[in-house]
């Protein structure tokens, strides 16, 4: 299971796989044969989640407004959220200028307490001050996880079945 994420002001406990797509541009030197990268052009963060416990609806419809908040609906909702977006922390990434692009709740009969949740956030530089501020922070993220030891890799302890139980 993935890390817990942080999608604005909303807390996604049971992430099952969180995934992270850029884009770059890439144009030709002027007076050149050559091509470059230029600049990022897309990012896009796919979040798979399980939403589970009584708060299951209230987390649900919160992801909705979220979704469906213009910028001018924003900077009534929160200050910060007016200049910077809707920000998405994890292990992954650091982003703050991300919008909810897509949506999309399941509900099934193996899980019937649960919603399975898949929401696609798209970056969208609101400033390039902005842009500056969630690239350092993103710059910080790796800088202070890369002292954090992770989970050891799995022994080498080969897998035999034991004596019946009965």
């Amino acid at each position: 299971m993935a890390d817990k994420v942080l999608v604005g002001t909303i807390p996604l406990l049971y992430v099952q796989s969180i995934t992270m797509t850029e884009g770059y541009r890439v144009e030709r030197i002027l007076g050149s044969r050559f091509s470059q990268a230029t600049q990022p052009s897309t990012k896009t963060l796919t979040i798979e989640a399980v939403l589970l416990g009584p708060d299951r609806f209230a987390t649900k419809k919160a992801l909705e407004v979220l979704a469906l908040t213009s910028r001018a609906l924003l900077s009534a909702a929160g200050p910060t959220l007016a200049a910077t977006g809707i920000p998405v922390v994890c292990g992954l990434t650091l982003s703050l200028d991300m919008q909810i692009t897509d949506l999309r709740f399941a509900q099934s009969v193996q899980k019937r307490d649960a919603f399975d949740l898949s929401m696609t956030l798209q970056y969208v530089p609101r400033s390039s001050l902005s842009a500056l501020a969630g690239e350092i922070a993103d710059m910080a993220l790796a800088a202070g996880s890369a002292g954090v030891p992770s989970v050891p890799a799995p022994g080498a302890v080969p897998r035999s079945p034991g004596p019946p139980l009965f």
